[in-house]
């Protein structure tokens, strides 16, 4: 009911993936909604996806795809899609590209069949399967595949960001387990907030991997968290865009007040960085890209960057109260924590 698959940096094929995600459309008998930021192929793989979605529309599978249209912003972070919307409309079915400004469309997810959500922080671009950390969420639930639908069509229909996210944020129980999904912007502060009460609430553990952490509810309460010193606290982030955060900071002059909180959650929350390859075109992306949160038993997963961005781009987190699943995430956590330097800023 509920699957997840952990990427690393070197640990897959991009056509291990490919194969993956031409899987699961394989596996549509109705349906296909794709929401995708950043999509763009070598040539194997992209004859390996291109054929799945092209097979489902030749057996009547009613295939759309939404993507992000972008334009050059001074300081990639995150880092631009490389989408090449030509390529994009060519395909035989229907496409909608969403403006990408001021707020992107950074949604990474697929609703099969009205039942089936695959969704997470993985782009599909040979960089994100090979040379990323990455999760992803499978979620068999008709009810949240429902709330993910409603979303797309949001989209689909307004093809605007801002009008996006209004969703349903009530728990539904997929296997026993209470999941939430979450849809930014209407939905952006709530989910911020949200994080943040779980960090709070916290009484054995918090884990964190993602980018940046720029989000005034959850870098405030992590910052809190980590100097009461009660809860085992530690992450991962990409390190250089946590440091070109810091010179847009340091540039604008409209976040004082975040600036020590991060240098304090860095510096005393046992966080490592991952030193990546600055964005540049043609440079290989190989960020710390995973998106993921526990606190206790909570697990929060999905396209979410921590950060003020991320409440008011197009967004989606999956929330799932599970034991097991937050064992395993706090693991995959510390293992690529582990590969990397203490953050220094």
């Amino acid at each position: 009911m509920i699957e997840v698959r952990t990427l690393t940096d070197g640990g897959q094929t991009s056509l291990e993936i490919a194969q993956t995600v031409a899987g699961f459309l394989d596996g549509a008998q109705r349906s296909l909604a794709l929401a995708l930021y950043d999509v763009r192929l070598h040539a194997e793989t992209a004859e390996v996806v291109k054929r799945a979605l092209v097979g489902a529309r030749d057996r009547g599978v009613d295939v759309r795809l939404l993507y992000n249209v972008d334009r050059d912003r001074r300081v990639p972070v995150p880092p631009p899609p490389q989408t090449d919307p030509s390529l994009i409309e060519q395909l035989p079915f229907p496409t909608v590209g969403v403006p990408g400004w001021p707020d992107l469309m950074h949604h990474k997810y697929v609703v099969r069949d009205g039942g089936t959500v695959w969704t997470g922080s993985m782009n599909w671009t040979d960089d994100s399967w090979t040379r990323q950390e990455n999760v992803v969420i499978t979620v068999e639930s008709r009810a949240v595949a429902e709330r993910f639908a409603t979303d797309f069509d949001q989209l689909w229909t307004k093809r605007d960001v801002e009008r996006s996210g209004k969703v349903d944020t009530s728990a539904i129980d997929v296997d026993g387990k209470p999941v939430r999904s979450w849809f930014s912007p209407k939905r952006g502060e709530k989910l911020a907030h949200e994080i943040g009460h779980r960090i709070a609430c916290a009484e054995r553990r918090v884990r964190v991997a993602s980018p940046v952490i720029t989000s005034g509810p959850i870098l405030g309460t992590l910052a809190e968290a980590v100097h009461d010193g009660r809860v085992d606290i530690a992450g991962v982030v990409d390190a250089t865009q946590v440091e070109q955060v810091l010179e847009q900071w340091r540039e604008n002059g409209n976040a004082s007040w975040k600036t020590p909180a991060l240098r304090f959650v860095a510096g005393n929350g046992n966080f490592t960085g991952k030193r990546s390859t600055p964005y540049a075109p043609g440079a290989v992306h190989d960020y710390m890209h995973a998106k993921v949160t526990v606190c206790d038993d909570y697990v929060f997963i999905g396209s979410f960057n921590l950060s003020h961005s991320g409440e008011q781009n197009a967004e989606n987190v999956v929330e799932v109260e599970d034991a097991a699943l937050a064992d395993r995430m706090a693991a995959y956590i510390d293992e690529i924590r582990a590969k990397y330097a203490p953050v220094a800023v």
